[in-house]
């Protein structure tokens, strides 16, 4: 474990430089803050450093974080200065950005995609993030526009499903669309002028939703590359929804469809179960 108490440290600069996006993307790095969020980390991802305080320190074994990666041990003034949070829990991690791959996923038999054009909202995005992978999706495609993936604000709203379902940056959607068309996975644009519902699609094939901007919606050329244009049944007043809500809402029907099988299925929101009966 290495001890660091000067705000002139190599690793104090590096870690507050990785806050900014330029040098997460040239160092290939982002950082993983809190335990909850560490502890989502697979055995297999690569680790540069963990960075914990000494209260951290004091109270809890580190020795299974100085098995996989170097330890930096920091007073508390100096970690909370490199956090991004206002209450750090003590430690954080320096994570190695993972290379997916997208023609593996495209490859997949029936794959469940989700495309998302010009995010803007962290906090949107890591709930799109977070949803799709309970829902079982296989990836999720940004645009180009797209709030940055590795912003501590996504991060944090992904619950650390940033580690289980595959998710592609900076993606041109034209070209998506091609590569999909050719694998016959058909694309379902979520509009407010659809002429269907999400339920009444043949969700048990392959298939993939495009959700648009928060503000804006989709554009006219995102929209032109869909097949069927889609819309989420509101009964009340509201003229549209937000978009992870509305991605949420598509995403539940691949919960349908991988279930359509059963009578029951169990589905984990937050720290309860509830059991509800899908409709086949």
């Amino acid at each position: 474990m290495k001890r660091i108490e000067s705000r002139d440290n190599k690793w104090i600069k590096r870690l507050n430089g990785l806050k900014i996006k330029k040098n997460r993307d040239k160092e290939g790095l982002f950082i993983a803050e809190g335990l909850r969020f560490i502890r989502e980390i697979p055995k297999n991802w690569e680790v540069l450093a963990y960075a914990v305080s000494d209260a951290f320190a004091a109270e809890n074994d580190l020795s299974p974080y100085e098995e996989k990666a170097e330890v930096l041990c920091l007073t508390d003034a100096l970690f909370a200065a490199v956090c991004d949070t206002e209450n750090p829990q003590g430690i954080l991690a320096v994570c190695k950005k993972l290379d997916w791959d997208a023609d593996a996923v495209l490859a997949k038999k029936t794959p469940f995609l989700l495309l998302a054009e010009e995010l803007n909202d962290p906090g949107n995005l890591g709930t799109v993030i977070r949803t799709a992978d309970a829902c079982g999706a296989d990836a999720v495609f940004l645009s180009k526009g797209s709030v940055d993936l590795y912003n501590p604000k996504v991060l944090r709203a992904t619950m650390g499903s940033l580690f289980h379902v595959p998710v592609f940056q900076n993606i041109d959607l034209h070209a998506l669309s091609e590569k999909m068309q050719a694998k016959q996975i058909p694309l379902y644009a979520a509009h407010l002028k659809g002429d269907r519902y999400p339920y009444a699609l043949p969700l048990q094939d392959a298939c993939a939703f495009l959700i648009g901007n928060e503000a804006r919606g989709l554009s006219e050329d995102a929209a032109a590359l869909c097949d069927a244009w889609v819309k989420i049944p509101m009964p009340g007043q509201a003229e549209s929804l937000n978009a992870s809500v509305a991605a949420g809402y598509c995403c539940m029907r691949l919960c349908d469809r991988d279930c359509r099988n059963k009578s029951t299925f169990s589905v984990k929101l937050s720290s309860f179960v509830t059991k509800r009966t899908v409709p086949l």
